[in-house]
């Protein structure tokens, strides 16, 4: 079959065939749309040819997004019945893995972050104890998200206050708790983002502190992907070894056990090692390596009993020897450099066992990734005295993983599961890094989940709960 550079079109009047051009073989979307949706003046779109028929128009657009992607833009209206819709949809492919938000408002400014909600994310106003399950995709503000939910709650109160008064109350409640947080005289809440194709967003701030605004990669479950369209029909590797449940874990070595990768849903092998670090403990390290989509991830989990009080490790960086000092930042651990302003949440990274160089260089890449490569040097929105900001910030922070800049690396870790390699022998102070214990508070306790633990009587509940139900 002929390339389509080589295809010819007849003229039909016994001329000589004129070849067709590739642009005039396979026409843009640009010239599709001006086929099917001509703009014509006072028409709103609709193309008028003198009959009865016209046809209504959905616009489509493409918009990048500052610090995240590329997204399609839908809007319909109707000049007959007035009828108007707008969504988005992602322009890219689902990521390899879910993606959850989490955002505290403490201030009327708050209300004007970007919410990228795509038709597979949940969103909860955790103090309004509501939950919007997957819908239509949004492109809005905080203000505008919470205002949209408020109406719709509104819609059919009239109808309740009759047919189902309990019913009516409640809502009442929630829509007169949702006009204070409009208003300014409910904060703070906190508002979630939770989507497992990983396309959601909540635009974050070089303002925001630790607690402030988070965000956390997690793998998919197994609902979540045949939810999604992702589910792999093929059988897992049966050539991966797996220990027993009763087997000892040796340390130093590698263990292998069947998974399924979040990119592509296809077979691959998990690789475990147990490293025991010297005046610390052991944590295992996991690795997992696609061979089909060539996915790549690692991760450190720390192990043992919960301990009483936090840990926090503020190491002075003066010298490029303290660069390469051994740290390993734990999930639960919080990272903060006054000097370069930068702060990294709990869960942001994940868990690292690496050097101060590598962790920093590992934050630089993905903060990079997010604001300039995603959407091609900050979008077309990114104004550009935020830009100057994020330049010199990263200008910054390449002189600290260079030694050219001195600055403070501090870790918060409420599970004390944190290590910085100390210079000197392990029975002497640091004279760069100190290291101090700390009562968790308890918003910590609660984003542990240890105020629901119960790990003393249970027995006695459990056997209570036996004999009432006999």
């Amino acid at each position: 079959m002929p390339a389509p550079e080589e295809q010819t079109n007849s003229t039909g009047n016994g001329n000589s065939p004129a070849p067709v051009s590739s642009n005039e073989f396979f026409e843009t979307i640009g010239k599709k749309v001006d086929h099917l949706a001509p703009i014509t003046n006072g028409t709103n779109g609709v193309h008028q040819d003198g009959g009865d028929d016209e046809k209504i128009v959905e616009e489509v657009e493409s918009l990048s997004i500052p610090y995240f992607r590329e997204v399609i833009v839908m809007s319909f209206s109707c000049d007959k019945c007035g009828f108007s819709n707008n969504e988005i949809q992602s322009a890219g492919t689902i990521q390899p893995k879910g993606s959850s938000y989490l955002l505290r408002l403490t201030a009327m400014q708050d209300f004007e972050r970007t919410i990228v909600k795509s038709d597979t994310a949940v969103v909860k106003f955790i103090e309004l104890d509501l939950e919007v399950p997957p819908g239509r995709g949004q492109l809005t503000n905080v203000e505008g998200l919470l205002s949209g939910i408020v109406n719709d709650l509104e819609l059919g109160q009239e109808a309740r206050k009759e047919q189902a008064p309990e019913v009516y109350e409640k809502i009442a409640q929630i829509i007169a708790k949702a006009r204070a947080m409009l208003a300014g005289d409910a904060f703070p809440f906190r508002l979630s983002v939770d989507d497992p194709a990983g396309n959601s967003w909540i635009s974050p701030n070089m303002r925001d502190g630790i607690g402030k605004w988070e965000k956390r990669d997690y793998i998919r479950t197994q609902e979540q992907n045949e939810a999604l369209g992702l589910s792999s029909s093929d059988p897992l590797p049966i050539n991966a070894t797996q220990t027993a449940p009763d087997d000892d874990i040796i340390p130093d070595q590698v263990y292998a056990f069947p998974a399924t990768c979040p990119g592509c849903m296809r077979p691959c092998t998990t690789n475990m090692k147990m490293v025991d670090i010297p005046h610390f403990k052991a944590v295992v390290l996991m690795s997992t390596v696609c061979q089909e989509c060539g996915y790549r991830s690692n991760d450190v989990k720390t192990g043992g009993e919960i301990p009483e009080l936090g840990k926090k490790i503020t190491l002075k960086v003066e010298s490029a020897q303290d660069l390469a000092r051994d740290i390993l930042k734990s999930e639960s651990c919080s990272l903060e450099c006054p000097e370069l302003s930068l702060q990294v949440n709990p869960g942001t990274l994940g868990g690292r066992f690496t050097t101060v160089e590598g962790l920093l260089t590992q934050v630089r890449d993905d903060l990079h990734a997010q604001i300039f490569e995603a959407s091609g040097e900050g979008g077309d929105s990114l104004a550009p005295d935020e830009r100057s900001k994020w330049v010199a910030f990263f200008s910054d922070l390449d002189a600290a993983i260079k030694g050219e800049k001195k600055f403070t690396i501090i870790l918060t870790d409420p599970l004390a599961s944190s290590y910085v390699q100390k210079a000197v022998d392990p029975d002497q102070d640091d004279p760069q890094m100190t290291t101090e214990d700390y009562q968790r508070t308890d918003e910590e306790e609660e984003d542990l989940g240890l105020k629901d633990m119960k790990v003393e009587g249970y027995e006695q509940d459990n056997n209570a709960d036996t004999t009432e139900a006999n």
